[in-house]
């Protein structure tokens, strides 16, 4: 049986890695199943989406950066849709990592926690 070396929990035989290195990877696969499932796009259009993303002269030979190039192609698929434009994710971006840095330790990150929460309120109300 595999084991991941940093934690020692088992992965299913075959399996050398887990399928996201951080929580965010995750994240942004449940959203990007989730809208899907909401009907905001199909299949296609995501994969056509991811696609475009991954062949940009700018991503990394190597792969790393895949799920950088994930949550680019979701952000702009939102985008074309009229889900969320560029502006209001990198305004909900920038809340959510003032409000990071305003949370103790080991609490949930909240948007509410967010110092210039008002700001972002007076655009999307919470």
């Amino acid at each position: 049986m595999s084991r991941r070396e940093d934690d020692g929990l088992p992965l299913a035989p075959g399996i050398d890695e887990p399928a996201f290195a951080e929580p965010w990877q995750a994240q942004a696969f449940a959203m990007t199943v989730s809208l899907h499932e909401a009907g905001l796009f199909s299949w296609g259009e995501w994969a056509e989406a991811l696609s475009a993303e991954v062949k940009r002269p700018d991503a990394a030979a190597d792969g790393h950066d895949y799920y950088e190039r994930w949550l680019a192609a979701l952000e702009k698929l939102l985008a074309v849709k009229g889900a969320a434009l560029p502006a209001d994710v990198d305004a909900f971006a920038a809340a959510w990592q003032r409000a990071a840095h305003a949370t103790p330790h080991g609490k949930p990150i909240l948007l509410e926690n967010d110092p210039d929460a008002g700001l972002l309120e007076k655009r999307h109300p919470l």
